[in-house]
């Protein structure tokens, strides 16, 4: 299937941060858009304004005889009833995963960035390389990037950057010509049920890429050569010392915490990069990135100058201001690797205590990563637990954020089980001090609570 074959495309779930910038991107490419979606919200009402339909509420008459494609999420349910319109009618029907894919055929140099954590961050970084080279690429990311106003930016036909999500093996269904692998860590057990499932779903999407692509990827993976058996491109690994092909030296922080190192190239001196954001884990996304844009020939010094213009998307270390002279930062951090490098990063800076309002996001992932959440989040000075975040998920009764905060005490750390915003506003405003950090993390509605108290100031 190509592009050009659909005229007409209607999107189920339209106001998603994904969904949305694809129907924006293919609006701009002639194609004729509408949509539905649940709710009305400022995504929706945006759309509206820039020429597309969008219904609120899905009913089997939205779909109607001129639409020739049809675009599902993965959270649209088969008992749906447009779905279920939609596969009566002559459309064609596919998920939003085979719409990427397809897309990706639309670009000389599709590329995907994938990996557990970091996604968000390499993306942003090698989209701003890309723009600081001129090429004026296409982007679609998981985060808002200041420097292109959203999530999603609309270029030429040359460069297609894309945050590339492992979940369900939507990925399986891409088009990459390079690729960055991060990082693959047990996440997602919902649908991958253990560890070796993801390594060998990562396999086949390195698979993906053609011969005459490429891959970048990190050297510090354990199983690193299950990801790479049988792939047909040509790889690089990036990590820490000579054993891999990119690695970094004279690795250095500021009092921000803001890495800057020397990167090397099978024991050559490339250049000396100077970061904006913070934290180690930073520093070798940004050598990942470095590592695919230099194989792409982009010139080293827009490559710097690209890593130097990239300050940080929405929710990632992002800080939101203070009350009572405590400093409230918003992290999307959500699973305990993650949170371990986002506390690295907080230490770095000069503060009193580090306090993180952590809600747990999903059922299964806070039972699957227990005892490591437990372990981590003990390095914080002081825990509020709030609810967990169910998100698609529904409560089993096998796991609760109060089991979370007991389990953290019982490791020697500091925690205390809030439940509610509410609850957890006025013991934050009860018990932290002046010079203190607040981290306000998770991957769901968390960051309104440090919104909320910024407010108060």
């Amino acid at each position: 299937m190509l592009l050009k074959d659909f005229k007409k495309i209607h999107f189920i779930g339209i106001g998603g941060i994904s969904m949305s910038s694809l129907a924006e991107i293919l609006l701009q490419k002639g194609k004729v858009i509408s949509g539905s979606d649940g709710v009305r919200t400022a995504v929706t009402d945006s759309l509206v304004k820039k020429g597309i339909k969008v219904v609120i509420g899905q009913e089997a008459k939205n779909i109607t005889d001129d639409i020739d494609l049809v675009v599902y999420t993965a959270a649209v349910k088969e008992d749906n009833p447009e779905l279920a319109a939609a596969r009566r009618s002559q459309a064609k029907v596919i998920d939003r995963a085979e719409l990427v894919g397809m897309l990706m055929l639309e670009y000389k140099h599709p590329i995907s960035v994938a990996g557990t954590h970091g996604k968000t961050t390499t993306s942003s970084l090698v989209a701003e390389i890309l723009m600081a080279a001129d090429t004026d690429p296409t982007v679609s990311i998981g985060g808002m990037l200041p420097s292109i106003g959203g999530n999603y930016k609309v270029g030429n036909d040359d460069y297609f950057v894309l945050e590339t999500c492992e979940y369900c093996d939507s990925f399986l269904k891409f088009n990459p010509h390079s690729a960055i692998i991060l990082n693959v860590d047990k996440d997602h057990i919902d649908y991958f049920k253990n560890l070796d499932n993801i390594y060998k779903s990562f396999n086949k999407f390195a698979k993906r890429l053609p011969k005459e692509g490429f891959l970048i990827i990190n050297n510090e993976i354990p199983r690193l050569s299950e990801v790479i058996d049988g792939i047909r491109c040509d790889y690089e690994t990036y990590g820490k010392d000579e054993s891999a092909d990119w690695y970094a030296e004279n690795i250095k922080y500021d009092k921000e915490g803001h890495g800057s190192y020397t990167v090397n190239h099978k024991g050559k001196r490339i250049a000396d990069v100077v970061l904006s954001i913070p934290g180690e884990h930073n520093v070798y996304n940004s050598l990942g990135a470095f590592a695919l844009a230099y194989r792409y020939g982009i010139k080293t010094e827009d490559i710097l100058k690209g890593m130097e213009n990239y300050r940080g998307t929405d929710r990632r270390f992002q800080y939101k201001g203070s009350f009572n002279g405590v400093k409230v930062i918003d992290d999307y951090a959500h699973h305990p690797t993650e949170i371990e490098a986002t506390i690295n990063s907080a230490r770095a800076n000069d503060i009193g205590r580090l306090c993180i309002a952590f809600q747990p996001h999903t059922y299964t992932r806070t039972f699957e990563l227990f005892e490591d959440f437990a372990k981590v989040l003990s390095k914080a000075d002081v825990v509020m637990l709030l609810d967990i975040y169910a998100s698609r998920e529904k409560d089993t009764g096998l796991v609760n954020s109060s089991d979370l905060a007991k389990r953290i005490v019982e490791l020697g750390g500091n925690a205390v089980y809030c439940g509610t915003f509410e609850n957890a506003e006025n013991y934050i405003v009860n018990n932290c001090n002046p010079q203190d950090m607040l981290i306000t993390m998770g991957a769901g509605d968390i960051v309104k609570l440090g919104e909320k108290l910024v407010l108060r100031e």
